[in-house]
């Protein structure tokens, strides 16, 4: 039985995905609700983020960081553009 087409980023490995955003902008979204936009500076086989020139919207506050670093285990989701 033949297998129909699967969506090359559907079968990528999410983390060599990420891998290739590394200098692009990305907004981060955690458990606890914030969302976090800027510019992917690093990331590790953990999946933590290094963030440059960040902006952090929660509820209805917005607030400007430089760096930021997001631990893997708090992202529900990642954006990227």
């Amino acid at each position: 039985m033949d297998r129909p087409h699967s969506n090359e980023a559907s079968s990528a490995n999410p983390l060599s995905t990420i891998y290739r955003y590394v200098h692009k902008r990305v907004s981060v979204f955690l458990k606890g609700g914030e969302r976090y936009t800027g510019t992917l500076a690093k990331v590790d086989n953990y999946m933590n983020l290094l963030l440059e020139d960040t902006i952090e919207q929660s509820s209805k506050k917005t607030t400007k960081y430089g760096r930021v670093l997001i631990r893997g285990n708090n992202i529900l989701l990642i954006q990227l553009h």
